[in-house]
C-alpha cells in the first residue's frame, strides 16, 4: 500500500511540475515573442542626429562613437523600400549577397546565399544585415569624428559618397569611395571582401586644407528594434565582444542599461551583436587602443542597441594623410571559418563567438572530432555514432571497475537477502550488516553511479554543441530525421503521421504529446539497462529507477534529435558492455528474468 501510494506521489509530482513549467515558463515565454514581434511590425520611423551634432553635444566631453541613427523623417518602409531609397553598389561573394550604401557608406544589405530559413530548399535565404526604415535595422558602420565643439565635418550617416561607375565590390574587385567635406579635407573609404564574410575597411584622410585637423576613427554594429531570440539560458544572444585585458563580456538585450552604457580602454579585441548562428562584429586594429562600448537607447518608442570602438586621436597637418584600417565580420558563425580568421588576422580570442559555454575545454575538442570523422563518413548522426564509440574506449577502464563492482553486487544477492530477512526490524544493523559485507567482498556500493556520472559532462557537450553549431543545423540522418538540431518531428500519438492530427494543438499537453520515434527507442534502451542491473533494496530507490526511463522519454522528446540518437546508442552500447562483463565474472545475466518478472508482477497486482 505504501508503495503505491509513493508511486502515485512520485506520478502526481511529475506531472504537476510538468504542466506547471508549460504554464508558467513556456506559454509566458511564447506570449513575449509574440509581443515583441507584433512590436516590431508596429515600429516607427527614427529620428537622425548627424554624428558630428550628437558628438557637440557634449560640451568640451571626450568625444564618442556616433550613436544609433536613422534615415531623417523616414516612415517604416519594406525592406525592398529601404534599400531602394538609396544609391548603392552590389555585394557579390560565393558567400554573401547584398550591397554598400552610398548614403553613409554603410555595409547596411547582406543576405547570406548558402544557408536557408528551413530544411526546405526553396525556402529564403537567411537576411543578416537590413538597412534603417526597414522593419529590422541591423547595420554596420565606420568612419571618422570630431572632438565636441570642433566645427569641422566628417561624413555621417546621410553623407552622399561617390564610387565609379560600375563599380561593385567583389572577393576580386574593392570598392573605392570619395567624399570632400568642402574645408580641404578629401575622405576616402577602400572596402575589400573575401569569398566569406570578412571585410576590411580602410580609411584615408587627406589634408589639402591650410589647418591642421584631429579626428578620431570609429566602429560599430547598430541593431534597432529587441530581436527574437531563442530565450534559452545556456545560449548567449545579444552584444558580444573581447576587450583586451577585460576578457570575454556578453550581455543580453534585455540586461542593456540606458543610463549605464558598458565602456572599456582596450588593446585590440572585437565586439559586435550576436544570434545563436549568425553575428556582425567590429574589429579594430589588434595593436591599437581603443574605447570599447556597449550601449542602449530608446528613440521614437524603438530599443536600439549598439557596439562601437572609438580610436585614438590622429592629428593630421595641411598636406599630410592618415589612416585606419578595420574589419567587419558578418556572416554564419563556422568554426573553421571563424578559428581562420583568428589565426590570420590575429584577432584577440575570437573564437570565443561561437558560444561553447563554460566547457569550452570539452565542448569545442568534442565539436572538432566529430567535424573530423562527419568530413570521413559526409553524415554527421553517424560520426555522433562513432564519436560515442570512441568515448565508450576512452572511458573503458573506469566503466568496466564499475560493471565488476555491479556484477559482484548481483552476486552477493542472497547475501544481502538473508540480512535483510535476519535484521527485518532493526534498519541500522542492517545498513551495518550490508557495509561489513560490501567491504568483505571489496565492493564499492556506488559504483554503480560512475557510467552515469561519466556521461553527464559528455551529454551536455554534445547538447551544446548540437545547440550552438551552425554546422549541425538542418544536418540530416536516415529516414525522418533531416535536422539532428531539431527534435524527433514524430509523436506516437498520431501513430507516426498514419492519422492525419497535430497533437501540439492540444492545450497546456500538447508539447508533451509530441512523443517522437528516437525518445521512444531511448527510453526502451535506458529501461533495459535498468533492468539488467540488480534492483536496489530500497522499494523507494526501487520505484525511482522503474519510473526514470519513462520521466526521461518525455524529457528528451525535446532536445536535439542528435542528442536523443547518441543517448539511445550510448545506453545499447552500455546494456553490450556490461552483459560482457556480468559473464566474465561468472554472473548470470538475469536480463529477460527481470523482464518477465516486471510484467509477471503488474499481472499480480492487478489480480
Amino acid at each position: 500500500m505504501t508503495d503505491n501510494r509513493n508511486m502515485f506521489i512520485a506520478i502526481g509530482l511529475s506531472l504537476v511540475i510538468l504542466i506547471g513549467w508549460q504554464y508558467f515558463i513556456a506559454l509566458p515565454q511564447a506570449e513575449k515573442q509574440r509581443q515583441i514581434q507584433a512590436q516590431q511590425q508596429a515600429a516607427q520611423a527614427i529620428p537622425t542626429p548627424s554624428p558630428s551634432a550628437e558628438a557637440a553635444q557634449g560640451g568640451g566631453a571626450a568625444p564618442t562613437a556616433p550613436g544609433s541613427t536613422g534615415v531623417a523623417g523616414s516612415r517604416v518602409m519594406t525592406r525592398a523600400q529601404a534599400l531602394a531609397a538609396t544609391p548603392r553598389v552590389a555585394i557579390e561573394t560565393p558567400s554573401l549577397r547584398g550591397s554598400i550604401s552610398l548614403r553613409g557608406a554603410r555595409a547596411d544589405d547582406l543576405t547570406l546565399s548558402q544557408f536557408r530559413e528551413t530544411v526546405d530548399p526553396k525556402s529564403p535565404n537567411i537576411v543578416l544585415l537590413s538597412p534603417s526604415g526597414s522593419p529590422e535595422p541591423f547595420y554596420a558602420e565606420f568612419g571618422w569624428t570630431v572632438a565636441p565643439g570642433a566645427n569641422l565635418p566628417v561624413p555621417g550617416p546621410d553623407t552622399l559618397w561617390t564610387a565609379e561607375a560600375g563599380a561593385k565590390l567583389t572577393p576580386a574587385t574593392p570598392l573605392v569611395l570619395t567624399w570632400d567635406n568642402g574645408q580641404g579635407l578629401l575622405f576616402r573609404r577602400t572596402f575589400t571582401v573575401d569569398d566569406r564574410y570578412m571585410f576590411t575597411v580602410k580609411d584615408e584622410v587627406e589634408n589639402k586644407g591650410a589647418a591642421a585637423a584631429t579626428l578620431y576613427s570609429y566602429g560599430l554594429v547598430s541593431r534597432h528594434g529587441m530581436p527574437h531570440t531563442q530565450g534559452y539560458y545556456i545560449l548567449h544572444e545579444g552584444l558580444i565582444g573581447v576587450m583586451g585585458d577585460h576578457g570575454l563580456q556578453e550581455v543580453t538585450y534585455a540586461k542593456m542599461d540606458d543610463a549605464k552604457p558598458l565602456a572599456m580602454k582596450a588593446t585590440g579585441g572585437w565586439l559586435g551583436i550576436t544570434d545563436k548562428y549568425w553575428a556582425a562584429t567590429v574589429i579594430p586594429d589588434q595593436k591599437a587602443q581603443v574605447d570599447s562600448r556597449f550601449s542602449s537607447s530608446t528613440v521614437a518608442g524603438t530599443r536600439t542597441f549598439q557596439a562601437d570602438y572609438l580610436g585614438s586621436a590622429q592629428s593630421i597637418a595641411p598636406g599630410a594623410s592618415i589612416a585606419s584600417q578595420s574589419r567587419l565580420f558578418a556572416g554564419a558563425k563556422e568554426v573553421a571559418v571563424v578559428d581562420g580568421y583568428e589565426r590570420q588576422y590575429g584577432i584577440d580570442r575570437f573564437d570565443l563567438l561561437i558560444d561553447w559555454g563554460w566547457f569550452y575545454f570539452i565542448t569545442k575538442p568534442l565539436f572538432l572530432v566529430i567535424d573530423w570523422i562527419y568530413k570521413l563518413v559526409g553524415n554527421f548522426g553517424v560520426a555522433i555514432l562513432i564519436v560515442t564509440v570512441l568515448l565508450k574506449g576512452i572511458f573503458f577502464p573506469l566503466a568496466n571497475k564499475s560493471y565488476a563492482s555491479m556484477a559482484k553486487m548481483k552476486a552477493l544477492q542472497p547475501e544481502m537477502m538473508a540480512i535483510r530477512e535476519r535484521y527485518a526490524d532493526d534498519k541500522v544493523k542492517q545498513q551495518q550488516a550490508t557495509m561489513e559485507l560490501y567491504k568483505k567482498e571489496k565492493i564499492n556500493p556506488v559504483a554503480g553511479c560512475l557510467p552515469i556520472l561519466i556521461q553527464i559532462p559528455v551529454f551536455f557537450a554534445l547538447y551544446k554543441v548540437l545547440f550552438v553549431t551552425i554546422e549541425m543545423r538542418q544536418a540530416p540522418f536516415f529516414g525522418w530525421i533531416h535536422d539532428l538540431s531539431a527534435p524527433d518531428p514524430t509523436t506516437v500519438f498520431n501513430l507516426f503521421g498514419l492519422i492525419p492530427w497535430d497533437p501540439s494543438v492540444v492545450p497546456v499537453l500538447g508539447p508533451y504529446l509530441m512523443l517522437g520515434a528516437w525518445p521512444l527507442i531511448m527510453g526502451v534502451t535506458m529501461w533495459v539497462q535498468m533492468k539488467l542491473n540488480p534492483a536496489p533494496p530500497d522499494p523507494t530507490q526501487a520505484m525511482i529507477f522503474n519510473y526514470m526511463p519513462i520521466i526521461f522519454t518525455f524529457m528528451l522528446a525535446h532536445f536535439a534529435a542528435g542528442l536523443v540518437i547518441y543517448w539511445a546508442w550510448n545506453n545499447t552500447l552500455s546494456v553490450l558492455q556490461q552483459a560482457v562483463i556480468m559473464r566474465r565474472n561468472g554472473v548470470k545475466i538475469e536480463l529477460w528474468d527481470n523482464i518477465t518478472r516486471t510484467f509477471s508482477k503488474k499481472k499480480t497486482a492487478k489480480g
